[in-house]
């Protein structure tokens, strides 16, 4: 199959068949084949550690889809990226089985093999059980308390990870590193809080054993990746002559910076661009609140305008002035020094990221899940300029943009269609909100102690308000106005 690709498109170096697994990754989508699998791909290009080839898993019907559209072309992607100016299609190797989802007995006996050495997963911000204000693990989650009575047969991600642990343990093999590469503060810390908070309520001693011999490193992942459409599977046919059923398409920039703690070894990753340190906090604390908290401010804001697109969405004067207001008075301050990085260069980078017409990233990603992403990425800004005395106008318009957004409605009256998984309450608070702006900040499990502070509930309820009397638009021009 990859012998009969055009000339045109980068090629594995090496033979799948030559490669051995390593790690078993949970959560195969378009993120994670840009990223972890192309800088594993990139390494076996060099010819070094073909030990490390993953394994695909999941426990989601999505999952399952994707390992079936998988098999028959090999396990192959093919992985497009865009700037600008130019693209680049590179079909890579790096996995080299799926596991089907629901074989348990497959899924256990994998995590059980000594080869094993890494579980990764990517399984967004909302897949870790996880109260969205404090990071805290929910023990009380149905899906947790079925795991929690029924190891043997668990049904969760992270029930699947604690009871290939306990067979390792069992054996006398040694553990597994559990890698996260989720968007979450402290990623690592958050993953070990799941395994272990969900161990306690197996068996004590189990959880003793975890955390004492489990790494959990944190981890900064970056790239711009788009899902994919029949868009994306026509310009690649088009382009580059390619039958690829599920390609991804993503820009050309990426980062992985993570924390250099392994139960058991790592692959030579630094060789191909990783970062390996020993504090990831800085460098993941910088993309949350630039990068992520970037995507969020102009989210709804363009939501709520009728645009389709991120790079339209900064061609539009307003927007793009935002957007640059909120990070430069509001984001960027709250942002401690990172090694080696000039935060106004990064924020520079940002916009040009953003802006890039070739990636067709849509607003509808961007405004997804809000309910799990506002807190991660815009409310912990917020809290910590109230707790300075400062200014939160912009962020607080932010989330009051999300609020008018959970309204249902776009301005000219087109249908905004439910994309959270709480979307009933949302929408119903929000219809509250439209009259008593407060009502939003009920939910105090996402706002936290914002919720009560004065200087916050002011700011939120003057944003909102303005939003509903005046319209988007003037309310950014507002707002624009407004000196530091």
């Amino acid at each position: 199959m990859v012998e009969a690709l055009p000339e045109t498109v980068l090629k594995p170096r090496y033979r799948q068949d030559e490669l051995s697994a390593g790690i078993v990754h949970f959560g195969v989508g378009n993120f994670h084949r840009s990223h972890q699998a192309v800088y594993l791909d990139a390494l076996f290009n060099l010819g070094l550690d073909q030990d490390w080839a993953i394994i695909g898993a999941g426990v989601r019907t999505a999952d399952e889809e994707m390992r079936r559209k998988l098999a028959v072309q090999d396990y192959l992607t093919t992985v497009v990226e865009q700037e600008a100016d130019r693209s680049q299609a590179r079909v890579i190797g790096s996995m080299i089985d799926f596991l089907p989802v629901g074989d348990l007995d497959g899924i256990l006996r994998t995590l059980a093999d000594p080869a094993i050495r890494i579980v990764s997963l990517t399984v967004t911000e909302g897949g870790y059980y996880i109260d969205p204000a404090s990071l805290r693990f929910d023990p009380d989650h149905l899906e947790i308390i079925a795991d929690a009575a029924n190891l043997d047969a668990p049904n969760t991600v992270f029930g699947l990870i604690l009871a290939g642990l306990k067979l390792r343990r069992a054996a006398g093999a040694p553990p597994f590193t559990v890698l996260s590469c989720d968007n979450i503060p402290g990623n690592g810390r958050v993953t070990r809080n799941a395994v272990v908070g969900l161990a306690q309520l197996v068996d004590a001693e189990l959880a003793d054993w975890v955390d004492a011999n489990v790494a959990f490193p944190n981890s900064m992942v970056d790239r711009i990746t788009p899902a994919t459409t029949d868009r994306e599977r026509t310009a690649l046919q088009r382009d580059f002559g390619i039958v690829d059923r599920c390609p991804v398409f993503c820009e050309e920039f990426k980062q992985w910076v993570i924390e250099d703690h392994f139960s058991a070894g790592r692959p030579a990753l630094e060789r191909v661009g990783v970062q390996f340190v020993d504090d990831v906090g800085p460098y993941e604390l910088m993309k949350i609140r630039i990068l992520n908290g970037g995507h969020a401010t102009i989210a709804y804001a363009a939501g709520l305008l009728d645009i389709e697109f991120v790079h339209e969405a900064m061609a539009d004067p307003l927007i793009r002035a935002f957007l640059a207001k909120v990070e430069r008075e509001e984001i960027i301050p709250t942002v401690p020094p990172v090694p080696g990085t000039d935060l106004g260069d990064y924020y520079t980078l940002i916009e040009r990221r953003f802006a890039n017409p070739k990636i067709g990233d849509t607003i509808q990603r961007l405004c997804y899940d809000g309910a799990n992403r506002q807190p991660k990425f815009i409310l912990p800004t917020a809290a910590d300029r109230v707790a300075r005395g400062q200014s939160v106008a912009g962020l607080a318009l932010v989330s009051a943009l999300w609020a008018r957004h959970c309204f249902g409605e776009t301005e000219s009256g087109a249908p905004i269609s439910p994309n959270d998984t709480n979307w009933d309450r949302l929408s119903s608070l929000a219809k509250l909100a439209r009259r008593e702006p407060e009502a939003w900040l009920s939910m105090t499990e996402i706002f936290g102690e914002l919720a009560a502070d004065p200087t916050y509930v002011a700011s939120f309820t003057d944003a909102l308000s303005s939003l509903w009397s005046v319209g988007g638009r003037p309310t950014l021009e507002r707002y624009l106005a407004t000196e530091r």
